[in-house]
């Protein structure tokens, strides 16, 4: 279970402490579980949600919220930071934003796009539990786990000698498009929720995917974390404006 114990590591501030450093192969494994860590993700969601049903709606919807951004230590997060950044400096030139997106510093574009994410995500958050619209605190993480393996899977990787270069090339590609399709059919299960969360992920997949290779010519680590954040966040909207 090595695979998935860096998986977890990764994705997740949850306490896993590896036996040994994991091979190439075992890393590039770990992709194969980036979706039942979005799942496992997302039912600790629900569960906070049921141990928080006598707080008031408003409130809850700011507690599952900040316990979203520390369950994941903000990774994404800090990935949105740094493309919008990068993306907005760079000017259209591809080393420029390369090179801006690399800096730790968090400019006031950043800044902004970090801002506006959590406040759609917590206005989303609240009309959803308002309408008992419980499911997307299980699907938005679920399937924004599967949207980075995805985006590897379909793009190449620009950073040379980057832990995302390591994973691309070994990743087991055949075994990767049987677990995504899976997943994509297992969401179907949840009705229209599901189905709309599925399509903005597909059109947000391609759209974003299309950017990259026009401006960089492939993707790095914070670009997919872009996408998952952008995800997130548009799936609970859309489903709200839509289902509610």
């Amino acid at each position: 279970m090595m695979p998935f114990a860096v998986a977890l590591q990764f994705l997740t501030r949850l306490p896993v402490r590896l036996r040994r450093v994991p091979s190439a192969s075992e890393s590039a494994e770990s992709l194969l579980w980036y979706p039942l860590v979005g799942l496992l993700l997302g039912a600790l969601l629900l569960a906070a949600n049921a141990l928080l049903g006598s707080v008031d709606v408003i409130l809850r919807a700011a507690m599952l919220l900040a316990f979203w951004v520390w369950i994941t230590g903000g990774l994404h997060l800090d990935g949105l930071a740094d493309t919008v950044d990068a993306w907005v400096g760079g000017f259209g030139d591809r080393e420029r934003t390369l090179a801006i997106m690399k800096d730790p510093a968090c400019g006031p574009m950043g800044v902004l796009a970090l801002v506006l994410c959590l406040l759609l995500k917590y206005c989303a958050l609240l009309v959803l539990l308002r309408d008992q619209q419980w499911q997307l605190l299980l699907i938005a993480p679920w399937l924004g786990r599967c949207l980075l393996p995805a985006l590897l899977l379909s793009t190449a990787y620009v950073r040379a000698g980057g832990l995302g270069a390591s994973l691309t090339q070994a990743m087991p590609r055949s075994r990767m498009q049987w677990v995504l399709a899976g997943n994509a059919l297992a969401l179907l299960c949840f009705g229209w929720p599901g189905l709309l969360a599925l399509l903005v992920a597909v059109a947000l997949l391609l759209y974003w995917r299309k950017q990259l290779m026009a401006r960089l010519g492939g993707t790095t680590g914070d670009t997919a974390g872009a996408l998952l954040e952008g995800f997130e966040c548009l799936a609970l909207v859309v489903v709200a404006v839509v289902l509610v």
